[in-house]
């Protein structure tokens, strides 16, 4: 069983500066390098989200996902985006705890919207034991094929 990560999630002012460049740099080292996908990661949109960091116990950055508010990126649905783990990270659960903690801030933030996020295809399954369901055909996205995903509403009532 994989050991708990600290979870902190906050906006942008949240992050001190060795933070944010430790956040930018998993984002690069993954997206970027070991998967040689060419995109624009700094988009504008950190400076208005959510940001979902996970630390190991000796307090390094190992996971990550930004939480961005209904209607910027999806008309009526709170989108998840630039969900990442360390490759020292995988293989040990945390990929599920992620996501659990993305989606509870979501709750927590947006309560009752639906929730959605453009998954790598090879992820799919994973997001789909969170209850997303496919709403997209694949397609590419920085040389790396997606697919839309959508999750209902979650309810503080449930």
């Amino acid at each position: 069983m994989a050991s708990l990560l600290q979870w902190q999630c906050h906006d942008f002012d949240g992050f001190s500066p060795r933070a944010l460049y430790e956040t930018l740099q998993l984002r690069d080292q993954v997206f970027v390098v070991e998967q040689q996908s060419i995109y624009g990661d700094v988009d504008g949109e950190d400076l208005v989200c959510h940001h979902l960091c996970g630390r190991d116990g000796a307090g390094r950055l190992v996971g990550y996902a930004r939480l961005i508010a209904p209607g910027r990126k999806y008309p009526d649905a709170v989108a998840i985006g630039r969900v990442v783990l360390a490759p020292t990270a995988r293989g040990q659960g945390l990929g599920g705890q992620l996501l659990a903690e993305a989606l509870h801030h979501c709750l927590r933030l947006w309560p009752e919207h639906p929730v959605m996020l453009s998954a790598q295809v090879n992820a799919q399954g994973l997001y789909e034991r969170y209850g997303f369901v496919a709403v997209s055909e694949p397609y590419d996205d920085g040389g790396i094929l997606h697919i839309d995903m959508r999750r209902g509403g979650l309810s503080v009532h449930h």
